[in-house]
């Protein structure tokens, strides 16, 4: 009998596992199967540009996984069930179950919205396609002539709640591609607090060129259809407020019984395996994982990369009988976009501070670009660059199973 693994999700970190994972074991020994909920492989890292009205690229998965190996299943993930080995779906002719041996959790995170009053029903969010493309079509109404004064196009404007570096590509990106409208970002700290003087500095002079807004040091308390109500008592008028302050997880690791964290992601050990079921794995936004620097690891696209890398080196390791090797679980700095010409490159040392020199600019909007593309390139070719001997699964999967008492392993 083939020892199953199955992955739930294929964005940056789920593609990647599972790519490395077809091509490095013997597919006479394994069986992999990737779950996502859509067809098509999502670049979250352009959501942003996407709602503004840039095209992405949605490459469609079957093509992506065709001829590794795989087996794909388009399908919503409803639940896990750890102490069966069992993953229950839902798709268009009605789901099923798939049984599992090693588990990988990659099913990321979702814009945060239940801490204030109407956000979850009057904002809209760019976690995923579906609701970045909402944004698109509302900001494309605002557009319209008839809709405003302008000349030749319309006019309104567009809240953006969070500070943090989705909410601030979001509000520079919008107001660069669409000039029309008027951009406010919302902060609730000074604007770019974890990047160093002269990194904050650029990022305010590039607001003030594209005519954003900032309202720094100012709590929303509720968001309604038309306005943004803020705890000082100012009120926002708001065509379209959307909402990047905060990520969590899906509820679904929790419900399982898996030990997470407050905000649902799984708790896992150096080997990305989960300390309560060590037959599941976690990688990406799901995984609560301390970076070599003692410290958790941001939920990013980078760490979604490292993660991925050590889960593979883990789940390598324990089906060859080989030594798991420790790969790097690091954060170096972000690269953050300000419009489609320019950009903050900033590294950070080894406890997560912000070094005192920066790159800003083209320069650093080219830098960015590039990680961007590179970042879809490698999901494209899952595996490419991989060794072409397959390792062999050493133990049959009964052997591999671990012995389990009241849904935690036994001692």
């Amino acid at each position: 009998m083939k020892h199953r693994i199955v992955v739930l999700g294929a964005g940056y970190a789920g593609a990647y596992v599972a790519g490395n994972l077809v091509r490095r074991l013997s597919p006479a020994d394994t069986d992999i199967t990737v779950v996502n909920a859509e067809p098509d492989f999502v670049q979250r890292l352009r959501l942003h540009q996407l709602a503004a009205g840039r095209k992405i690229d949605a490459p469609r998965l079957a093509d992506v996984f065709a001829g590794t190996g795989l087996r794909l299943r388009v399908a919503r993930v409803t639940a896990v069930d750890p102490d069966r080995r069992a993953v229950a779906v839902a798709d268009a002719e009605g789901g099923g179950e798939l049984g599992y041996d090693t588990l990988v959790y990659a099913l990321g995170s979702h814009g945060d919205d239940r801490a204030v009053p109407g956000a979850a029903e009057h904002a809209f969010d760019i976690a995923a396609r579906p609701s970045a493309l909402r944004l698109r079509a509302r900001l494309d109404d605002l557009e319209k002539p008839e809709k405003g004064d302008r000349a030749g196009g319309g006019s309104g404007t567009v809240v953006v709640v969070g500070d943090g570096l989705t909410g601030i590509e979001t509000a520079t990106e919008i107001a660069e591609s669409r000039p029309g409208l008027s951009v406010t970002l919302v902060a609730r700290g000074e604007l770019g607090a974890r990047l160093s003087e002269g990194a904050r500095g650029h990022l305010r002079r590039a607001c003030d060129r594209l005519g954003v807004t900032v309202l720094e040091h100012t709590v929303v308390d509720a968001v309604e259809a038309q306005r943004v109500l803020c705890a000082d008592g100012t009120v926002l008028a708001s065509d379209a407020t959307v909402w990047t302050a905060g990520f969590a997880v899906g509820p679904l690791a929790a419900a399982a019984g898996l030990e997470v964290t407050g905000d649902g992601r799984i708790v896992v050990d150096r080997a990305m395996r989960s300390v309560s079921h060590p037959d599941v794995h976690a990688v990406g936004d799901s995984a609560y994982a301390l970076g070599d620097n003692a410290l958790p690891l941001p939920m990013s696209c980078a760490s979604a990369g490292y993660t991925g890398r050590q889960a593979v080196e883990a789940i390598l390791g324990r089906l060859t009988g080989r030594e798991i090797q420790h790969t790097k679980l690091e954060y170096v700095g972000n690269h953050i976009s300000l419009g489609r010409r320019d950009g903050i490159l900033q590294m950070v040392d080894g406890r997560g501070r912000a070094k005192p020199t920066y790159l800003g600019g083209r320069k650093a909007a080219r830098i960015k670009a590039g990680i961007v593309r590179m970042s879809l390139w490698g999901t494209e070719h899952p595996t490419f660059g991989l060794p072409k001997r397959r390792r062999r699964v050493t133990a049959a999967p009964e052997a591999l199973a671990v012995p389990r008492e009241n849904g935690r392993p036994a001692a």
